[in-house]
């Protein structure tokens, strides 16, 4: 029973979001007021402590929205200042296989923006671009969103793993690790959300050219996708060996972004010089021949006039994976500089103890996201109106997001401090752990990546999902005794792969290409690689703990 009431605030929210079409930002604030409720009459807990943890919460939810604030002020920059329309008709002369540009496109591209920008902005970039190039709008938004999949879990340098820690804090504090131990949990969880991401990565350039053969090609078959296995494969591992090197050596900043940056380049080399490209071009019937719902049902603003050079519209980005390096690596000396830089709050409207810390400087959406923003306004020569509009835009897309962060993170710290009552009850959190320990049992590890599927359904965000998701996968880890770094990273994985299907990025992505009124049809489309790649790698983390691997046992810390 007690279970079932814990679980109230989050059903609420699945009911409102997937039900009534509720935006996060209307439906996590009143799943917050009513985790309130819940707290101060069925758990007992005093005022004090309900609006402390909710404080607490909305704190550690402004961490997590200063990197958004910067990844999408780097994004409107560039666009203002005309070089993303420079990058995007770079992409043009490479090839005119249909398979090739869309693995080009779609995936090594549209991975670069996820680990810069995050938060849909791939999809929304990559598609307009395909559309651009030729490509169907219902099958640029398509491959794009299949694409977007693997990059997540590292996006807008490790928003989602660092969204999660935000959440295990106390977690973690219980389990007795120091500041030093939650980096290293951390650290760990970065390495193996990236092996299993890895694995099922190498493969979904290829079951994205299947799919867009199979439904956009005139064979209406697979097997035009599959004749570019090579070359599809090739560009998995381009991506996906930098990427697990990176996750495993310089943590989850990095990943999406240097392994995007290493494959964009041995790609497009590979495709100009026709290294393992399919011997004959693919096309899609001619236009005549489009079924009605492939077609734009809406205006879409195209790719623009390149008005600088490739170098110069690069630049920015160039200085972010400079900037983080420096940043990032201990031996520089500017990591303990920043990080030393903090405002805290301590003891949170009285509670002892409960105090909050902002690294205002470490924080990427400081260094190096708004620092670089300001210095493309002088490289770029942006006059007044187009700095303006962008910070102007980047104001106005991060409300929505604020509210629901805040709303999220604070229910979120909310049911996992829920233990300090005075009905001598667990917190929901382990309430609702132990009821689907005692549900799933051994058989956990197949759950639990969908539950991350779930939770980025329902919101449009791997980093929201991690929020609502990974303490509840933590406790549940620890009942069943799991490891719990391993039930996460499933978590984290999830959410990742929600994103092929979630509401909110499958309406941005039809709506930048003009594809209205099909969402549906997408959604269900792509269920099934979004299917596919979870239970691959449930497979693989179940496999490791049936085996009795865990990376980090706590009775050893």
């Amino acid at each position: 029973m007690y279970a079932f009431i814990a679980f109230l605030p989050i059903l609420l929210t699945i009911v409102l979001m997937v039900a009534f079409n509720w935006p996060a930002k209307r439906a996590l604030p009143l799943s917050w007021l009513v985790s309130a409720v819940i707290a101060l009459t069925v758990w007992q807990m005093d005022f004090q402590h309900v609006m402390g943890y909710s404080v607490f919460g909305l704190g550690k939810a402004l961490d997590v929205l200063i990197i958004i604030f910067g990844a999408i002020l780097i994004l409107n920059t560039l666009q203002q200042s005309g070089a993303m329309a420079t990058i995007n008709n770079g992409f043009m002369g490479i090839s005119k296989d249909r398979r090739v540009q869309a693995v080009i496109v779609g995936w090594m591209f549209g991975a670069f923006i996820e680990g810069a920008a995050g938060f849909g902005t791939p999809a929304a970039l990559a598609g307009p671009l395909l559309v651009g190039l030729g490509f169907p709008p219902l099958a640029a938004a398509m491959v794009a969103l299949i694409y977007n999949s693997t990059p997540v879990s590292f996006g807008a340098v490790g928003t989602p793993v660092n969204g999660a820690m935000s959440t295990l804090a106390g977690n973690l504090s219980n389990a007795g690790l120091d500041a030093a131990g939650v980096e290293s949990f951390k650290l760990v969880l970065t390495k193996w959300v990236s092996l299993p991401h890895a694995i099922a990565g190498v493969f979904i350039p290829l079951l994205g050219l299947c799919l867009l053969t199979k439904f956009f090609g005139e064979e209406k078959s697979i097997k035009p996708g599959l004749a570019a296995a090579p070359f599809a494969i090739f560009a998995g591992l381009a991506f996906t060996i930098p990427y697990v090197i990176t996750a495993w050596t310089l943590g989850p900043e990095f990943p999406s972004l240097v392994g995007s940056l290493i494959g964009l380049v041995i790609v497009i080399l590979a495709a100009k010089n026709n290294f393992l490209t399919p011997k004959d071009v693919w096309d899609f019937p001619s236009k005549d021949k489009w079924e009605s719902d492939w077609q734009s049902t809406s205006p879409t603003g195209g790719v623009g006039e390149a008005k600088m050079s490739l170098f110069k519209a690069w630049t920015p980005y160039i200085l972010i994976a400079l900037i983080l390096v420096v940043t990032r690596i201990d031996a520089i000396g500017l990591k303990g500089l920043l990080s030393a830089q903090t405002i805290t709050v301590p003891n949170i409207l009285g509670i002892e103890g409960l105090n909050y810390s902002l690294q205002y400087l470490y924080l990427p959406g400081t260094v190096p996201f708004i620092l670089v923003a300001l210095i493309t306004h002088v490289i770029h020569g942006m006059n007044g109106e187009q700095i303006r509009t962008a910070w102007t835009n980047t104001f106005k897309q991060i409300t929505g997001a604020a509210i629901a962060l805040f709303a999220g993170v604070a229910m979120v710290q909310l049911m996992l401090n829920s233990h300090v009552n005075a009905g001598g009850l667990d917190s929901m959190m382990t309430a609702m752990a132990k009821a689907a320990a005692a549900i799933a049992g051994n058989s956990f590890p197949f759950f639990a990546p969908f539950i991350g599927v779930l939770g980025a359904f329902m919101s449009g965000s791997n980093t929201v999902s991690n929020i609502l998701f990974a303490s509840f996968q933590f406790e549940t880890a620890a009942i069943l005794n799991m490891p719990e770094v391993l039930i996460v990273a499933l978590q984290v994985i999830g959410g990742a792969t929600g994103n092929m299907i979630c509401v909110n990025n499958v309406v941005a992505a039809c709506a930048t290409v003009g594809a209205i009124g099909v969402e549906g049809k997408l959604i269900r489309r792509n269920f099934i690689p979004c299917c596919i790649y979870t239970i691959i790698v449930a497979i693989i983390i179940a496999a490791l703990i049936y085996s009795g691997f865990n990376p980090f046992p706590f009775t050893s810390v």
